[in-house]
C-alpha cells in the first residue's frame, strides 16, 4: 500500500458539490492500494499512523501524535499513487489494485484507525472528488509498504 500523510491544519473532500468529508487538526491520507497488498500491512501502517508523532510539544519540537493533539483524520483513495510515468508522457495505472481488492483494504484501514479512538472522515471510494487542504508545515510524509521487503 501507498499513504502519503499530510499534516493539515483543516482539509475537506467535496463530491458533487457536497463536503462528504471534513476535519480541522490532523492527517490527510491519499491511499492507494496494489493486488499484492494485505491485511497485515494494513495493520501496519494504523500502527504507524496513528502512532506518528509530527505535532510540535510545548518545545517546539515534533514529538505528539494525531492522538496526543485530539486531531482526527481524512482518508482518500487516490490509486494514482501507482502512476507509472516511465514511458511517454501519459501516465500507466497498471500497478493500481484491482478495484475490489482496493476498496476493501481502503475501508479496511480506515475503520481500524477509527477503532484506535481518532475520528475518520472519508471520501467516496471511486468517486470523483475534489480535495481542499491547508498543509501545516509543511509536514508530508510517504509511507509504500513494498518498502517493508527491502
Amino acid at each position: 500500500m501507498r499513504i502519503l500523510l499530510q499534516r493539515v491544519k483543516q482539509a475537506s473532500v467535496t463530491i458533487e458539490d457536497q463536503v462528504h468529508g471534513q476535519i480541522d487538526q490532523g492527517f490527510l491520507l491519499l491511499v492507494g492500494a496494489e493486488d499484492s497488498d494485505t491485511s497485515e500491512q494494513v495493520d501496519y501502517l494504523v500502527h504507524k499512523i496513528s502512532h506518528l508523532r509530527v505535532f510540535s510539544d510545548a518545545a517546539g519540537k515534533m514529538n505528539l501524535s494525531v492522538q496526543d493533539v485530539q486531531g482526527s483524520i481524512l482518508s482518500v483513495s487516490q490509486f494514482t499513487l501507482y502512476a507509472n510515468v516511465k514511458k511517454g508522457n501519459r501516465p500507466s495505472f497498471v500497478g493500481a489494485g484491482d478495484p475490489a481488492h482496493a476498496e476493501k483494504l481502503y475501508h479496511e484501514l480506515n475503520q481500524k484507525l477509527a477503532a484506535t479512538g481518532i475520528p475518520v472522515a472519508t471520501g467516496v471510494f471511486g468517486a470523483d472528488m475534489q480535495v481542499a487542504l491547508v498543509n501545516d508545515g509543511p509536514v508530508t510524509i510517504w509511507f509504500d509498504t513494498d518498502d517493508l521487503q527491502k
